[in-house]
């Protein structure tokens, strides 16, 4: 299955894998040992109560959090590009600079994630989310929806088969996550993979469910 990313052998799928994985906070496990697959062109939905660990292990697999115990193992990517390399992480916060315009916010993010900064590209990553028109307005005069949408818009300006969302929907109306849900399942087509942690449905009729339980320690 073809995937949207260079450098990568388009014949072979992807497969990420947690393999008994735990993760601490505070010196509490914050869930049991772990083990899950996503395959390309899968998305898969990580569900559980506020302190059960969703956001940690999205973190942990951005490589922003070490693991206690156990290994994440990516088949058929780039070898010579590690998992966090590979993969777009988008956190609670947005992540923009209110005094830039929302171009200027998306061409600053392809840098960073190794892209060239391209109009065309923030245009069409912007269009695909129904924001054309704010493309050369401040971040700061936009709405929470709109930067919200800015957000994701990066996913569009840098291609990497792996995405990492957390609670990507907040603040944005029906009509817009009608439209994310579109980016994503375009995504998925392409042979790219998604690992959401969420509250809400995220529009995916196919999605898996993991299900994350806190542990009787960090729960009490």
């Amino acid at each position: 299955m073809a995937r949207p990313v260079g450098g990568v052998n388009e014949s072979v799928p992807m497969r990420l894998k947690a393999e008994n994985v735990s993760l601490e906070r505070g010196g509490r496990v914050l869930f049991a040992p772990l083990s899950l697959t996503v395959s390309s062109g899968e998305a898969l939905t990580i569900l559980g109560p506020n302190g059960a660990g969703k956001s940690s292990l999205l973190r942990a697999l951005a490589g922003f959090l070490p693991l206690a115990a156990g290994r994440f193992v990516l088949d058929g990517g780039d070898p010579e590009q590690s998992l966090a390399e590979q993969a777009h992480y988008l956190g609670h916060a947005d992540a923009l600079k209110g005094a830039l315009t929302a171009h200027e916010n998306l061409a600053f993010w392809a840098g960073v994630l190794g892209a060239a900064p391209d109009r065309r590209a923030s245009a069409s990553a912007l269009a695909r989310l129904g924001l054309a028109h704010v493309m050369d307005f401040p971040v700061r005069a936009q709405s929470a929806g709109q930067k919200r949408r800015v957000a994701l818009a990066r996913l569009g300006v840098a291609r990497r088969p792996i995405w990492l969302l957390d609670e990507p929907t907040t603040a944005l109306d029906v009509s817009a996550q009608a439209l994310f849900a579109g980016v994503m399942e375009e995504h998925l087509a392409g042979g790219g993979l998604i690992l959401a942690a969420t509250h809400a449905p995220l529009g995916l009729a196919a999605a898996r469910v993991a299900q994350l339980a806190p542990t009787a320690s960090l729960a009490a």
